[in-house]
């Protein structure tokens, strides 16, 4: 989008537990106040998370935990809950979940291994990255894709129009 900006990993332990919606809402409002910036500037928080009939899934722990979830996804429809949150000066200005619909195709046992031998499950909510292999799992979604891939820059530039000001 030509929007300059620089990453700043928060020191903040992402929240595991509760309704998905909330989870992610805390999660990015947690990373936006976990930045100090000097001088303070606008600081975005976002977390992504998977949930299937209202459970969070997380991130895998290992190869055999990635499988376990890849299969409940198998066949089946699942929500992506996007949480973004902006701070400026040490405070929350502007805040929003979004939510995408993404339906998985049917996956038999050499899918879910090929995928799992990928290694690109690594680090990923549910287990998959939409954006690259992944692609293969998925059947159609109903909603933002990008909130799928990780922030719901629509959403984003809604609440921030100005972000586009003067991007190159």
């Amino acid at each position: 989008m030509g929007i300059a900006f620089e990453v700043h990993p928060a020191d903040v332990e992402e929240l595991t537990q509760g309704a998905p919606r909330e989870l992610v809402l805390t999660n990015a409002r947690r990373k936006a106040l976990g930045i100090e910036s000097h001088p303070p500037e606008l600081v975005l928080g976002a977390d992504t998370d998977v949930a299937l009939d209202g459970e969070v899934l997380g991130k895998p722990r290992d190869a055999a935990h990635a499988r376990e979830l890849l299969a409940r996804l198998s066949g089946r429809r699942h929500e992506v809950v996007g949480g973004i949150a902006i701070a400026e000066n040490g405070a929350i200005t502007a805040e929003d979940v979004v939510v995408t619909a993404v339906d998985f195709r049917a996956l038999d046992a050499a899918v879910l291994d090929w995928y799992v031998a990928t290694g690109e499950w690594e680090g990923r909510a549910g287990g998959y990255a939409i954006q690259g292999k992944g692609a293969a799992l998925v059947a159609g979604i109903e909603g933002d894709y990008l909130n799928v891939v990780g922030l719901p820059l629509a959403r984003l530039l809604e609440l921030r129009p100005d972000l586009l000001r003067g991007a190159g």
